[in-house]
């Protein structure tokens, strides 16, 4: 996978290219907007872009439309704001995920990987021991019993699965599953996780709450 990696600060692009090279991931630096338009256009084969916000000549986000004119491609984008407007803003634009810094290299590797498989060809089936989830027949099974869950519980249940391992804020989760319009309170996302967590019965477990941020999805594989 090639990556174009865009921040006007030499140190952040040096590490995040040091930690995508060790999984084998090809990246092409950009120091500003108008840079990764440039480098963007002479490399066609380009597969996501990591973004920061707050940069000289040309921001973040205009950069990332201006991307998006080019080729519909997945867009990780950094900010030193731990903003909800710049999150509404980034999701309302397309972007598939926004991390704050200082961030964890690692996290932002498992969030490259996992952007990269949600927009991949899409597997059909997901299972975890008796936990089977059919995308294209939209129904859940434990135990070979179907569970009756409602659209907005099924579609945090999709989300999390397709986002394994990877702390997901309430804002993020009310923009992703309600839509970045969406004027309702964080408590919306906990009454339907404790809900969702009802339901999955002996799997209630595989969503866990991480303090001061939101939940989090993750097996033991």
């Amino acid at each position: 996978m090639k990556i174009l990696v865009v921040d006007d600060e030499e140190l952040i692009r040096k590490v995040i290219k040091e930690y995508a090279e060790y999984e084998n991931y090809e990246v092409i630096e950009a120091s500003n907007g108008k840079d990764a338009i440039d480098k963007f256009k002479m490399n066609s084969d380009i597969d996501l872009v990591i973004m920061d916000i707050m940069m000289p000549e040309m921001d973040g986000f205009t950069t990332s439309e201006e991307i998006k004119k080019i080729e519909d491609i997945p867009i990780i984008m950094l900010s030193a704001r731990d903003q909800e407007y710049d999150k509404l803003l980034g999701f309302k634009l397309g972007i598939d995920d926004y991390v704050t810094k200082p961030f964890s290299p690692k996290e932002l590797m498992a969030r490259i990987k996992a952007v990269a498989k949600r927009n991949s060809s899409d597997i059909d089936i997901y299972q975890y021991e008796d936990l089977v989830v059919d995308f294209k027949g939209h129904n859940v099974k434990i135990d070979n019993k179907d569970l009756k869950l409602t659209p907005k519980e099924y579609d945090l249940l999709v989300y999390f699965i397709k986002n394994p391992n990877i702390a997901l804020s309430r804002e993020q989760l009310l923009s992703k599953i309600w839509g970045y319009d969406f004027f309702g309170e964080d408590r919306t996302i906990d009454t339907h996780i404790k809900m969702l967590r009802n339901n999955l019965g002996k799997y209630r477990d595989l969503i866990k709450t991480v303090r001061s941020v939101g939940y989090k999805f993750e097996t033991n594989e």
